[in-house]
């Protein structure tokens, strides 16, 4: 069942959600569920097969993490071709790069196998890139229906497509362009759990509250392994904000 709170009556206009989603026979489930990556799901294109590509980025600690989502990307039974659009590079030599390890790949696959018209039929407008973690889908959508009636749309959702639903994140479309938590969907889990510990300790207060090498004993990681992922969900929440900043 679905784990959807009342949204906030205080909001107006429409309402972004980030919507935690499990259902049977999708490739990136099943694969992320089995190996030690992520993936950010973008742009998908219609094929004349019937089929659709998708173009997808995946991420990891290591390039042998990477390979082994290739592999099995390519061995599963709901892909019909996969291609990579960005070769090794020449750092990926195997040790951790923190999360910072990536690969662009298309894969071709049936798109009855995807939430995507099933939530637009909803009222869901997806908003965002699909990220993909240890076997669930979090689905960054715009509710363009009633909210009154969001617990009954949410259960039909599930009920149609035999999946597990979680609303994680409810916001105002208004006030969510620059909002942090919504940016935070573009972090990797583990630059996501490093920048959020930093939060939570005061890191970014003055006087700092704690120091990196804090950080980095509570989390029992070394402080450059520390430093690069914040440097790196720094840069990405950076980004998104100059991106959206006039």
């Amino acid at each position: 069942m679905s784990n959807a709170s009342a949204p906030n009556s205080e909001l107006t206009g429409p309402t972004r959600l980030t919507l935690k989603v499990w259902h049977p026979d999708c490739w990136t489930l099943e694969v992320t569920e089995n190996v030690d990556a992520g993936v950010t799901a973008h742009t998908v294109y219609n094929t004349p097969e019937d089929t659709v590509k998708g173009h997808f980025t995946v991420y990891a600690d290591r390039v042998e993490d990477i390979d082994d989502f290739v592999r099995a990307t390519e061995r599963s039974r709901l892909t019909d071709s996969v291609s990579e659009l960005s070769p090794r590079h020449e750092f990926d030599n195997g040790a951790s790069n923190v999360g910072n390890t990536t690969r662009e790949m298309m894969v071709e696959y049936d798109p009855e196998n995807s939430m995507t018209d099933s939530l637009l039929s909803h009222g869901f407008v997806h908003d965002a890139p699909v990220r993909v973690d240890d076997g669930w889908e979090y689905w960054p959508v715009i509710d363009t229906d009633d909210r009154a009636d969001l617990r009954e749309r949410l259960d039909s959702l599930e009920a149609a497509n035999q999946a597990e639903i979680i609303v994680t994140k409810v916001t105002s479309v208004a006030g969510a362009k620059n909002h942090v938590s919504h940016q935070l969907d573009k972090l990797s889990n583990r630059q996501r759990e490093v920048f959020e510990l930093a939060c939570r300790r005061d890191y970014y207060t003055w006087p700092r509250a704690t120091t990196t090498r804090e950080l980095a004993d509570e989390l029992d990681i070394s402080k450059t392994t520390l430093l690069e992922h914040l440097r790196k969900a720094e840069a990405k929440l950076l980004n998104q904000y100059a991106e959206s900043t006039p």
